[in-house]
């Protein structure tokens, strides 16, 4: 089902919501777990204000899940493992939150006022939502007993996601010295300086590499469609030879590690596809695992897409490139009537000659690039989950319409 443009996930249960008011901190909250989703969104507001670095509210939501959720599988014992505890991830899988605080004397942190910074509201909502929560499951069994499967689930998916690691690491495929074989890398060695073309297809690859300068720009050739991991677990992402060679020639290390700039071996990694269905696909599949492994790389401004001309017209001696129908029809209408060229539309990017692959898409004194930044993380969360959930194909083709 689609709403205002996003896909509405199935849900385990009706929203849960409720109102309080305590010591003067009025406390407005609602919230969904959704069967089919693999990460949660949590919206935070103090006196109507979005809170969109968090807060001493959002913690004590957090806090209260996990505790009241721990204390519930392990009274039902369906966490039978002493030594085994659902972690506040594996918990919120799935989980939409929206939590609301009126308080007299709100107190922000940080440059720009969007952290909630008041202690005692901590104590005040964790209290709460543990009370609230604790009351509505036990009179609603079927909906815990939901909620702990999915959260034993997403402990099980983590569990196999750390065996996978390690086995990883055991092969030596994230600490190895030796790089991906097709993978076409730069003389530079410093990372502020050097950049990487991400392009499909050897046939690109071939065009790209003969194309390029050497000295700073390198290029990593994909062997089809990388993996969805919107919709598989990370054991299914660590196996997968296309996203083992991503991780290995960027320098992104392991997932959930801090990130560190310093460790990437490229400041500029540049998405360049096809400006085709298969192209956009190719793009949002990679822009989709960029955000969910390493979100820091869109903070750090480190993500590019390349644009590739998608024609070329030739008159006498003289070469035109347009980008876009817009330009086409401009180059045209600028020439006499009736006047002859010459329009070849690319299909791909192996069919540009290295040289024209170089003046129009890689020389940076000429090329058009967009660097991609997150400007609201929540509402990202929402449309990657649209796109590579659970109707991958119908999303995809509406995108692609949009964007074109």
């Amino acid at each position: 089902m689609l709403t205002d443009g996003y896909l509405i996930q199935k849900s385990l249960h009706d929203v849960v919501s409720f109102r309080k008011e305590v010591d003067g901190i009025a406390i407005d909250m609602a919230l969904q777990w959704c069967s089919d989703s693999y990460s949660d969104t949590i919206l935070g507001y103090a006196n109507s204000i979005r809170t969109v670095d968090g807060g001493t509210h959002i913690d004590g939501v957090k806090a209260s899940l996990t505790r009241t959720l721990n204390n519930f599988g392990k009274k039902s014992k369906v966490i039978k493992d002493k030594d085994i505890s659902l972690s506040g991830e594996h918990v919120r899988e799935g989980l939409t939150c929206i939590i609301s605080v009126k308080i007299p004397s709100p107190e922000f942190e940080g440059q720009t006022k969007t952290r909630l910074g008041n202690p005692e509201v901590r104590k005040v909502v964790e209290k709460s939502v543990l009370e609230y929560l604790t009351e509505y499951l036990e009179l609603h069994p079927d909906v815990l007993d939901s909620i702990l499967s999915k959260s034993l689930n997403a402990l099980k998916a983590a569990l196999a996601a750390k065996r996978a690691r390690e086995l990883v690491r055991q092969k030596s495929v994230l600490k190895s010295s030796s790089l991906p074989g097709k993978l076409a890398d730069c003389s530079c060695t410093d990372p502020e300086e050097s950049e990487i073309f991400i392009v499909e297809g050897d046939s690109a690859g071939g065009s790209a590499k003969q194309g390029r300068d050497r000295r700073f720009q390198a290029i990593l050739p994909l062997r089809g469609k990388i993996l969805n991991i919107e919709r598989r677990d990370e054991e299914a992402m660590y196996k997968n030879e296309e996203i083992q060679n991503l991780i290995l020639a960027l320098g992104l290390g392991v997932k959930g590690e801090d990130f560190k700039k310093d460790a990437l071996r490229y400041h500029k990694i540049i998405i360049l596809t096809d400006a085709d269905v298969d192209g956009a696909h190719i793009r949002t599949l990679l822009l989709t695992f960029f955000f969910r492994y390493q979100r820091a790389l869109f903070d750090e401004g480190c993500i590019y897409v390349g644009v590739p001309p998608l024609y070329k017209v030739e008159r006498g001696k003289q070469v035109y490139y347009c980008f876009n129908d817009a330009e086409l029809r401009k180059i045209q209408s600028s020439f006499p009537q009736n006047a002859s060229y010459n329009m070849q539309r690319f299909k791909g990017l192996g069919e540009m000659m290295p040289l024209q692959l170089w003046e129009t898409t890689m020389d940076p004194e000429q090329r058009l690039l967009k660097q991609l930044v997150v400007e609201d993380a929540a509402q990202a969360n929402v449309v990657f989950s649209s796109l590579m959930g659970a109707r991958v194909s119908y999303m995809m083709h509406m995108y692609v319409r949009v964007t074109n």
